[in-house]
């Protein structure tokens, strides 16, 4: 594990960058700690659903990786990077030390990205019982006002709509890839008169629904740019 340096209420600009060892070698693992008071909506395998969590981590692991416990790997994760109480765990396969940041308005987006594997959400006889796989395209958003419960899943509509909107304006024939995640950070709503109040919507055409969408879109174009030139491109000669 690499030295711990995690700032008290960090803002998603901030996460810092440890590590982890597996297969006998050193992997990136994102760390984001904004501390207790934040409400968050995700996809991922550890920390899902909606609910009050404290961190994020997202860790890098190796192609191939084949584990049938990644919520219990997580939590190791999570604890030998000083983290304790509710958090989300991603994973993905794509490179973690190349996360891309956006911010618009307040709202901040970081993606990690890797796009070897891609396709159409609605694919002619896709589906069936798999063993989950580390996400590929992984989106981090904080916002800086309450969601209510249905403007968070909104929320995560909105920053899956940006994504795909990336990757079609890219060229990348696809909508995502096959195991994408997703997490939205708001602060808890104090439900007081002198505090701030849940947004009611977050939809691409909301004030910071439209914020998140830019964000995550221009995080995402950034993080893909690459990938599809080189793979336009080939091999060098």
């Amino acid at each position: 594990m690499l030295p711990r340096t995690l700032p008290a209420h960090p803002s998603l600009a901030d996460a810092v960058l440890l590590g982890h060892t597996e297969r006998g070698r050193e992997w990136p693992l994102l760390v984001w700690a904004p501390g207790p008071g934040v409400r968050m909506v995700s996809s991922a395998v550890l920390g899902g659903g909606i609910g009050e969590r404290e961190w994020v981590v997202n860790a890098q692991v190796p192609p191939g990786y084949d584990r049938l416990d990644p919520v219990a790997h997580l939590r190791a994760l999570a604890s030998d990077a000083g983290l304790s109480g509710p958090g989300v765990g991603l994973m993905t396969a794509a490179s973690v030390a190349d996360r891309r940041h956006a911010v618009d308005g307040g709202a901040h987006a970081v993606v990690t990205a890797g796009i070897g594997v891609r396709g159409w959400a609605a694919a002619p006889g896709a589906g069936g019982v798999a063993v989950p796989h580390p996400g590929t395209i992984n989106i981090i958003v904080s916002l800086p006002v309450p969601l209510t419960d249905a403007a968070l899943v909104n929320a995560v509509a909105t920053a899956t709509e940006a994504k795909t909107q990336a990757l079609v304006e890219l060229g990348a024939d696809a909508s995502g890839t096959p195991t994408d995640a997703v997490c939205v950070a708001v602060p808890v709503s104090t439900g007081s008169s002198s505090g701030p109040s849940a947004e009611p919507f977050a939809g691409p055409r909301s004030l910071w629904g439209a914020r998140l969408a830019r964000a995550v879109h221009r995080a995402t174009r950034e993080a893909c740019a690459g990938q599809l030139a080189a793979e336009r491109t080939g091999p060098a000669a």
